[in-house]
């Protein structure tokens, strides 16, 4: 499929401009054709207003129609086959199997929100039935459900080319909830986004949805994304990325004069508590999992375990040594970008100068390459210095040794907001340490007991979110069926008639969704008269 490095605004191509980029190859650090095209301010507005207008419309379309459309965008990007897997590992570095899994996860994403709004019940409906008799006010008929907010503006992160960008899950539950989206791609695999924007866009017309549904726009700098967020239009935002960025972001989205919802997932360290009866029973084990888990995807990964903390003795010592092992005999690694391996770098140099460097891997000759470590440290150099907590993207994690259980209990209430937290323990240590998955539930949006954070299961159940700054509102996920909900807000209809409600809160439930009436859940049928008739 030929590439021509232009936006696309609804249905129509941009224009070349003079503000141009090229993808580069992070393996070999060599440029990529073709050249891609910065939007320019007349089209970045223009995708705003279009989205404007599709929303008119495309909010009031059937979730039958909006299935199909998510669905259609499924196959359409299943179907773009190997030049897909092509283009996105010589954007990226990472492996094919890594692209052919997360297209998956893309994929059925997609269908998971066909499936949740077809089914129905996530718009929460909810009927408080009239009485005209009730003394000394008659009870009114109140109806109430989630309603899509507007146009979204979802920025690609530059760690997932596919799940978490074009057609990734914060488009996903936009679109999926009633909202038309604008993409702003990553700079980083321009090729990939333009690939899975023509799929969407392909997808928007075979399903007949109103041109503005969907736009991807191109941009180096921030000059583009700040310029959608403040367009009056977009009402509401999702951006997964660095805490410089996402913070800017967040001030751009509150400072307007309309302020917007802006969800931003910033920066996360992820903590590991090895705790003393799983040290003992299954540490070779641990430390094993736990070098996997910190290398993955050359420790790009938002839940990359970046710091563990075991208690001090004979036990940490073999902890350390073994970590150390898997470590120094590991592979190399290539970084996304050339910012990421920039800082990657300097970060290491920071932490050597504040830390113990137990080991190092080897490192790539060519392009952003990068070798991982393990650094070490005690709990009071730890708590003394807070660069030691911060996020450091990249295949690197520290160890921190502890000596008393109120030591780690310090820690633990000492932390930033995180994304995820691992506790190895058996159930005697659950047990001791209950107080520490106390403090953790107001530190983290998921702990995990003997596994490890990387990976995140898309499901209904998942919260991939967590206090600042893991991200911009603790209250949301941006992973599994609740994340639809960051893009609708509750609408009450009181005293409307039958016919003028939206089916969901029609009498006869014609669509069959769960309901709550007069407080109970339900799928019947009601009677808003039944006093009345009763009297």
């Amino acid at each position: 499929m030929q590439l021509n490095g232009r936006s696309r605004i609804g249905y129509e191509l941009g224009t070349e401009t003079d503000d141009r980029f090229r993808a580069v190859n992070p393996a070999t650090g060599a440029d990529l054709e073709p050249d891609f095209f910065g939007a320019t301010d007349v089209e970045v507005k223009c995708a705003a207003d279009l989205a404007g207008q599709a929303f008119e419309s495309y909010s009031q379309t059937s979730a039958a129609d909006r299935a199909a459309f998510l669905r259609a965008a499924a196959r359409n990007i299943e179907q773009l086959g190997e030049t897909l897997v092509e283009r996105a590992v010589s954007e990226t570095g990472l492996g094919a199997d890594r692209i052919r899994s997360e297209r998956g996860r893309t994929a059925n994403q997609l269908r998971m929100f066909a499936s949740l709004i077809e089914d129905g019940t996530w718009v929460d409906a909810r009927i408080d039935l009239p009485d005209p008799e009730r003394k000394p006010l008659p009870k009114p008929d109140v109806r109430s459900m989630l309603r899509p907010l507007g146009p979204v503006v979802v920025f690609g992160a530059s760690n997932f080319p596919l799940a978490f960008s074009v057609a990734g899950g914060d488009t996903a539950s936009a679109l999926a909830a009633g909202n038309p989206v604008v993409v702003k791609a990553h700079n980083a695999h321009p090729g990939t986004a333009e690939l899975v924007a023509n799929a969407v866009l392909d997808a928007a017309r075979e399903c007949g949805m109103p041109e503005g549904v969907f736009s991807v726009v191109f941009g180096a700098g921030s000059r583009v994304g700040t310029a959608l967020v403040q367009h009056p239009a977009i009402k509401a935002g999702g951006f997964t990325g660095s805490r410089t960025a996402g913070r800017k972001l967040v001030e751009v989205a509150n400072n307007r004069p309309e302020p917007i919802p802006f969800y931003a997932e910033m920066s996360s360290t992820n903590p590991v508590f090895v705790l003393p009866g799983a040290l003992r029973e299954r540490g070779e084990q641990i430390a094993a999992g736990l070098h996997g888990s910190f290398t993955l995807g050359a420790g790009q990964f938002c839940t990359k375990p970046g710091m563990v903390f075991i208690e001090a003795g004979d036990a940490t010592k073999r902890f350390a040594e073994n970590v150390s092992k898997l470590v120094s005999g590991g592979s190399s690694y290539i970084l996304l970008t050339k910012t990421i391996h920039s800082s990657y770098e300097s970060g290491l140099q920071e932490r050597v100068r504040t830390s113990e460097a137990l080991a190092q891997g080897p490192a790539a000759a060519a392009g952003f390459g990068a070798c991982a470590t393990v650094f070490n440290t005690d709990a009071d150099s730890f708590i003394g210095n807070s660069e030691l907590a911060a996020e450091l993207f990249g295949p690197s994690t520290v160890l921190v040794s502890y000596r008393t259980r109120e030591q780690l209990l310090a820690i633990a209430r000492s932390l930033e907001g995180q994304l995820t937290a691992t506790i190895h323990a058996t159930e005697q240590d659950l047990e001791d340490y209950a107080d520490l998955v106390a403090v953790l539930e107001q530190k983290v949006g998921r702990i995990v007991v003997n596994g490890f954070p990387t990976g995140v299961e898309v499901g209904h159940a998942m919260v991939h979110g967590g206090p600042h700054p893991a991200t911009s509102d603790s209250r949301t996920t941006s992973v599994g069926s609740r994340a639809i909900l960051r893009f609708a807000r509750p609408v009450c209809y009181q005293g409307f008639p039958d016919a003028a409600l939206p089916p969901e809160l029609q009498d006869a439930n014609p669509l069959g969704v769960w309901r709550m009436i007069d407080g109970k859940l339900s799928r019947e049928a009601v009677e808003r008269n039944r006093v009345a008739q009763k009297a």
